[in-house]
């Protein structure tokens, strides 16, 4: 039996009305209102501000197809002959998966990941009503009928042009392994640079950063590293920056490479390379705020964690400010963008080249605190949504005109073959509340969802006009 403690004295306020104590007791509930009431105030205004949003892509029938998705039901066909050493090693006696299928170059299912030539998208052809449909996955031709080489890339508009250009790894060359326990490669041959009005249609511009072919202590060297080439344009210097990624072989070197050029079809001038403040780099991209202020983001530390700063004002050189985000979660390849002042980070796992689930982040600053939001995958199925549709992000496309819109860009690794590696583009939008409660706003979900939605066949919405 519970027994009643009678020496407890009743909780009350020791001090009389007009106190020092009752004056503080009302100075902080009015504090608490008005923390309360601003709060309040920041939903609401988010909310309303996307609910606009909502209301436009609801009433919109070209954005309500997008948000339509498709599913995929591939059925694994029973074994056929000798797997392949690399499927082998991956799967020892255990059931064989779906992301198996897709990392064995013999499977019987190649074909569904990658596409042959009798299906390839030909901007040049009559398409009839398949003219500006994005087909992920398929092979990608340029104006000139040969496969678009851009992978790891991004895009870069230029207002004075008003051009699309799609810089990315030109890898129009052999797969092969430094040696036994290297990752699959090809030798550097330089950054490819394609240019277009629709973004569909796109006109090769040539290599606009060649390799070094024989001077083997040169960052460009052929056997060297060079990937994820990201342009942006100074409007103070009105020159074109390119950062990348610069290594060795073996990965060892981790460093980010800076080249400039007056034109965005270049050709672009390699300057250097070096460790951003003091640390390994890897999978890199650059960000240019509203403000002109621009940012390196990087893998470091093994890619344990990213790292973030702005860059000085001409763009050539890192400032010595640095934040470290994301610290212990393995992400890599970011890819960034804002809506309605809100920053967002795609990223991927670190599994090498094999397919990964991607996650999105937010943070109402750029330096962070950055918070993870979950899975943006929408459409196909469990494994696909779990391997991001069996894709790498690499970029994501701001759509003026079309609030809420972007395009996904994100490549399908062929690591047997990496030149046959293929493009995945899908619609991304951002619109309904985020999926899981966050740490910095008291557990309210002040962000709209990231949602990336698979299909085998899109397009824009007819008005967007490029």
């Amino acid at each position: 039996m519970r027994m009643r403690n009678k020496y407890k004295k009743p909780t009350t306020f020791p001090c009389n009305a007009g106190s020092k104590c009752s004056v503080s007791i009302i100075v902080w509930t009015l504090a608490g209102f008005l923390l309360l009431l601003h709060f309040f105030s920041l939903v609401s205004h988010k909310d309303g501000t996307s609910g606009e949003i909502e209301l436009h892509i609801s009433h919109n029938p070209s954005f309500r197809e997008l948000v339509e998705v498709e599913e995929e039901n591939i059925q694994i066909p029973p074994p056929r002959g000798k797997r392949s050493p690399r499927a082998a090693k991956r799967r020892p006696k255990r059931t064989t998966t779906l992301i198996d299928e897709f990392l064995d170059e013999n499977s019987q299912l190649r074909h569904v990941f990658f596409p042959d030539m009798k299906t390839a998208i030909d901007p040049m052809k009559d398409n009839g009503n398949d003219s500006f449909y994005y087909y992920p996955s398929r092979i990608w031709l340029d104006t000139e009928g040969a496969p678009i080489q851009a992978h790891g890339g991004g895009i870069l508009y230029d207002e004075s042009s008003h051009t699309y250009y799609w810089y990315g790894e030109y890898k129009d060359g052999p797969t092969y392994h430094a040696h036994k326990k290297a990752a699959a490669r090809v030798d550097i041959i330089g950054v490819g640079c394609y240019s277009s009005k629709d973004m569909w249609t796109w006109k090769n511009e040539g290599i606009v950063l060649a390799a070094e072919e024989t001077n083997e202590t040169h960052d460009l060297y052929k056997l060297n590293v060079l990937e994820r080439p990201k342009v942006i344009y100074n409007d103070r210097t009105g020159k074109y920056v390119m950062w990348m990624h610069i290594d060795d072989c073996n990965y060892t070197k981790a460093a980010v490479g800076v080249a400039i050029s007056d034109y965005p079809t270049g050709p672009f001038d390699y300057l250097y390379s070096k460790r951003p403040h003091g640390f390994d780099s890897r999978d890199m991209t650059i960000f240019k705020d509203d403000d002109g202020v621009a940012y390196l983001v990087y893998s470091s530390e093994d890619n344990s964690e990213l790292h973030i700063g702005p860059l000085t004002s001409d763009y050539l050189d890192v400032s010595n400010v640095v934040r470290r985000i994301l610290v212990g979660q393995h992400r890599e390849a970011p890819a960034l963008f804002k809506h309605l002042g809100t920053y967002y980070m795609v990223t991927s796992g670190c599994t090498g080249w094999a397919p990964n689930e991607a996650l999105v982040h937010a943070a109402e600053s750029i330096m962070g605190p950055w918070e993870a939001m979950g899975n943006p995958c929408i459409g196909g199925n469990k494994v696909f949504r779990l391997t991001t549709f069996f894709a790498q992000s690499t970029y994501v496309i701001p759509l003026a005109g079309l609030p809420g819109l972007y395009i996904f860009m994100a490549d399908r690794w062929n690591p047997a073959d990496l030149r046959e590696s293929r493009y995945i583009w899908l619609p991304l939008i951002v619109r309904g509340p985020a999926d899981r409660p966050l740490e910095y706003n008291f557990g309210f979900p002040l962000w709209s969802r990231v949602s990336i939605y698979w299909h085998k066949k899109w397009r824009l919405p007819s008005r967007w006009s490029g």
